[in-house]
């Protein structure tokens, strides 16, 4: 695999830059679960902040990849990370309609009320995308309307 080969011949897996910010949110953003581990053994910080989704936890749960969120809440992802285009992981999960993942960061201690990003909290950014279900989860997890 070309990310092996990479980072054998000594690329810095922790090196910013670019839209994504780093290889790990870039891999999480894109659902690539083998390589997101690599990059977590080869030392990744699992909490670096940069690029469009400030972290990968967030690019995880905007690209709807359960499994990623798991593993990266399993290696010590801030559930509750600040920062990038969605403010938060539980605004990116609810805006794009994966209830779920919203289930796994509520349950990991998600604040359903968490201020920041494009919609200002993730009530707004459900509501906004159409999303009944996570409407309604959020509200029931002490969301403020």
């Amino acid at each position: 695999m070309i990310v092996q080969l990479l980072l054998d011949k000594g690329a810095e897996v922790n090196a910013q830059g670019g839209e994504y910010g780093n290889a790990l949110q870039a891999a999480s953003l894109e659902g690539h679960e083998k390589i997101v581990q690599l990059l977590l053994d080869k030392g990744a910080e699992v909490n670096a902040q940069g690029g469009r989704f400030g972290n990968a936890l967030q690019a995880a749960s905007e690209g709807g990849y359960k499994m990623i969120v798991q593993l990266l809440l399993d290696k010590g992802a801030e559930v509750n990370a600040q920062g990038g285009m969605f403010g938060n992981a539980l605004q990116a999960a609810s805006e794009r309609g994966y209830e779920k993942i919203v289930q796994l960061l509520l349950d990991k201690g998600a604040e359903v009320n968490a201020q920041g990003g494009e919609y200002g909290n993730a009530l707004q950014a459900a509501s906004e995308g159409g999303h009944e279900k996570i409407v309604q989860l959020l509200l029931d997890k002490g969301a403020e309307v």
